[in-house]
């Protein structure tokens, strides 16, 4: 045998621990330089969205999960009704919703708003902006009625009458909605005409703002509040 042939089989046999070496040098290399990991940047809210929209944090909190000020932690807030409104157009249906809301301090104001969106959270929104604007003054004596009041808007028909003390709110869905953001805590009611949600409120709205004070009675009769009882 030659010595070539002999050069080349030692070759042969020691490449392959060779190329195991070499394996083994380039893991331990691996382990000891690990690729460096991307930042993490927390993105807020307004980020993930597309930013050329513009939209303000208020518009990216759903509405339940939004901060209140001091002044709406003052209010009661009720949602009454959501209805989802279809606009027949050339190009097909376009949907919208509209809310009616109560809103009351608890101390004798109360309101009724309507809001419409093409999103229920702004909907929502715009029916408590719009009965803010629109409460009125009612007079609660010892948490009820001074006297029977009734009034009528549209078809809508409310009796409201006071009640004694641990009769509780006997009413039903929409006007209980109203007495309670009043402030009432014995009072009696009925609906005597429509029982579509806004002719309701805005009756049951109507009845509490004709209610009249004493001292206001008394003034409007020329007497005192002794003379008028007497």
């Amino acid at each position: 045998m030659s010595e070539k042939e002999n050069e080349v089989k030692e070759e042969a046999a020691v490449a392959p621990e060779q190329v195991e070496e070499k394996e083994v040098k380039a893991e331990v290399v691996n382990e000891e330089a690990p690729v460096p990991a991307a930042e993490e940047v927390s993105e807020t809210p307004l980020q993930k969205l597309d930013l050329e929209q513009n939209l303000s944090p208020k518009d990216v909190k759903s509405f339940s999960q939004r901060e209140k000020t001091e002044d709406e932690q003052e209010f009661i807030e009720t949602v009454v009704r959501i209805s989802r409104v279809a606009k027949v157009v050339k190009g097909g249906r376009r949907f919208s919703f509209s809310a009616i809301s109560v809103v009351g301090d608890g101390k004798g104001r109360v309101g009724v708003g309507l809001g419409k969106a093409n999103e229920v959270p702004g909907a929502i929104q715009k029916s408590f902006e719009a009965a803010k604007k629109q409460m009125v003054q009612t007079v609660i004596v010892n948490g009820t009625l001074p006297y029977d009041v009734q009034a009528k808007f549209g078809a809508g028909k409310v009796l409201l009458k006071p009640a004694s003390e641990g009769t509780g709110i006997i009413a039903g869905g929409s006007v209980r909605a109203v007495v309670e953001a009043a402030g009432f805590r014995n009072i009696l009611s009925k609906s005597l005409g429509s029982n579509n949600p806004v002719n309701v409120l805005r009756a049951a709205v109507k009845a509490l703002g004709s209610v009249k004070s004493l001292k206001e009675i008394s003034q409007l009769r020329g007497r005192t509040s002794q003379e008028i009882f007497n």
